[in-house]
């Protein structure tokens, strides 16, 4: 529960604040962006809602918090808006919300699909998102792409009765995983889904493609809204910035049109147009590595 004691100082006045726990995972920047904004540490409320739309989005956002760092003084629904996650990206394909503190706020993916859903990284078990994830069919599979973002998969999987993929070399954050990857890939997990080895930000950091379509990324991409074109970052790469660089050369040469990265904005772009952004994002990456 947030505390308006705690309030950081760039809130402005109004019903929604954040205050000092904030971990600035950026996870109510993406959901309220009208709402929420940058501070020198943490998120920060720039704008009160204005709007029914505003309002709820700030709800969302309160409710996705990791830290629970959001707090809202007026009039409070949010048991309503829990029944709004998982929220639709695009169709077949959603964001979870209820991000965990285990995985630094990280994001997390579900697709619905005929041959059984999948569950991209995990988030907080919590029995809204479980009642409306089992209205929607359960969870055949979790695909965890590295070690940071797993959080709650083993209760998920537990629960669902889900199978879990993940890199032997990141085996240690989910001993019990059904579904194990061993070597450089690719790996075909089934029909439309390929998993992508993409070392760097960790030793076995891998990617999800689905469709040819959407990029689940973890750590490994994701867009600067500031900037407007696809980044990595440096100072968050836990193993190998070259192996990195080399690993994105690679990724560079599958079709996508969605990133949606466990850390970071989320993005869609027409293919021709999101594979010139990877080829310079390549370059300058490969750049980097050398000097």
């Amino acid at each position: 529960m947030a505390n308006p004691k705690k309030r950081v100082s760039e809130n402005v006045p109004g019903d929604f604040f954040v205050d000092s726990t904030c971990i600035d995972c950026d996870a109510c920047r993406q959901i309220a962006p009208t709402v929420f904004g940058q501070a020198a540490e943490t998120s920060c409320v720039h704008t009160q809602p204005a709007s029914s739309v505003d309002r709820r989005n700030a709800l969302q956002a309160l409710l996705a918090c990791p830290t629970g760092s959001i707090g809202c003084l007026g009039p409070d629904d949010r048991k309503a808006v829990m029944k709004d996650f998982p929220l639709v990206v695009e169709d077949p394909v959603f964001y979870c919300g209820y991000n965990s503190p285990k995985s630094y706020g990280g994001n997390s993916y579900f697709i619905r699909h005929l041959a059984g859903n999948w569950l991209i990284d995990a988030p907080k078990f919590v029995t809204p998102l479980v009642q409306q994830l089992e209205a929607l069919g359960g969870i055949a599979h979790i695909f965890l792409t590295h070690r940071d973002d797993v959080a709650d998969a083993e209760r998920y999987a537990e629960h669902f009765g889900s199978r879990r993929i993940i890199h032997r070399d990141e085996l240690s954050s989910q001993p019990g995983a059904e579904v194990v990857l061993d070597g450089d890939g690719p790996w075909e997990l089934a029909p439309e889904f390929l998993a992508i080895f993409t070392p760097g930000h960790t030793r076995g950091h891998c990617v999800l493609l689905y469709d040819e379509r959407f990029l689940f990324t973890g750590d490994h991409l994701d867009w600067d809204r500031d900037e407007q074109r696809l980044s990595a970052s440096e100072a968050y790469c836990w193993y190998s910035w070259p192996e990195q660089a080399d690993s994105m050369g690679r990724l560079a040469e599958y079709p996508f049109e969605w990133v949606l990265p466990g850390h970071g904005q989320r993005v869609r772009l027409p293919a021709a147009e999101m594979r010139q952004h990877m080829r310079r994002l390549v370059e300058a990456m490969q750049v980097g590595s050398r000097d």
